[in-house]
């Protein structure tokens, strides 16, 4: 045997010791929720939240009742359209922390405005949603003209909103009853109607027309397709030719109305308007979280 076929032949039996091997694959229950739960992050929370609910029901059986379920429903109105808000800058990859914020400043503008300076709720409510448009505006402009990363942004507008709040409201809690006899356009939303046993608020109908509204806009128009792309590639975005600031000042301004309008929810639900509600720094966490069981992604 020639150096050649000595060499060739150990060249084979070297290559035979190392067939390429590939990595098993769980199979059954186990390898289905491991693959999928890779590829959709956001069933991790909403299997949690199933657990949740369930584990609920189990210890105390009146929580699967319609009114307790109802009740649930009407507070999710109010964070579901804060989500709405919050899902449209995520979608650009940017983050709104001032969504809680603006929500209370716009509940206190609407009941000063109504109460202090003696405009009518009408009004009062149109001036606030134009103040929430106005802030979101702001938010926008900064990401967009000044390119500054928008969680900056947002944490120092969410700050300065607050204290804008607290100094403007004097503190002042504004009754139900007070809202009731004088501006009860500001209830609005608040108002129940039946569907058989369960007990539906305005506020519940706003928020679903609000999320078909949206998901038909980013689905079906060249704007929703803008923001998609903003989103994906800002520079490829501009060399496509769209006008990325216009599009990142439109979302942010968007989301700055869609607080007002929760804010007018949250009024009709909750009765009173108190500048110390909790939902001004509970209400950015909420409004993530819908976002991210709604399947948007952070990242």
């Amino acid at each position: 045997m020639t150096d050649t076929d000595r060499y060739e032949s150990a060249v084979a039996e070297k290559d035979s010791e190392h067939v390429a091997e590939f990595e098993s694959h769980e199979k059954g229950l186990i390898g289905f929720l491991h693959s999928n739960l890779h590829k959709y992050p956001f069933l991790v929370p909403l299997i949690v939240i199933i657990v949740a609910i369930v584990a609920f029901g189990l210890i105390n059986p009146n929580f699967w009742r319609v009114g307790t379920l109802s009740l649930i429903l009407q507070q999710v109105g109010i964070v579901g359209i804060l989500g709405i808000a919050q899902g449209l800058v995520i979608i650009t990859a940017g983050i709104d922390l001032s969504v809680g914020a603006i929500l209370v400043f716009i509940t206190v503008i609407m009941g000063q405005f109504s109460f202090r300076y003696g405009i009518p709720a009408e009004i009062s409510i149109v001036i606030g949603l134009a103040a929430g448009a106005a802030m979101g505006f702001a938010n926008g402009w900064m990401v967009a003209r000044l390119r500054l990363p928008p969680f900056i942004v947002t944490l120092g507008t969410w700050q300065i909103i607050l204290a804008a709040n607290f100094i403007y409201s004097r503190n002042e809690t504004i009754r139900s009853q007070d809202i009731e006899a004088q501006a009860s356009a500001l209830h609005f939303w608040g108002a129940i109607f039946r569907v058989g046993d369960a007990r539906v608020t305005y506020g519940v109908v706003a928020f679903l027309i609000l999320v078909l509204i949206f998901a038909y806009i980013l689905s079906n128009t060249a704007w929703g397709r803008h923001v998609y792309a903003v989103g994906d590639d800002k520079e490829a975005a501009e060399l496509a030719g769209v006008n990325t600031d216009r599009v990142l000042i439109q979302v942010y301004t968007i989301a700055g109305l869609l607080c007002g309008v929760a804010a007018w929810v949250a009024i009709g639900r909750f009765g009173a308007i108190s500048p110390g509600a909790s939902t001004g720094v509970q209400g950015n966490i909420q409004s993530i979280t819908a976002v991210v069981i709604g399947g948007i992604s952070l990242f």
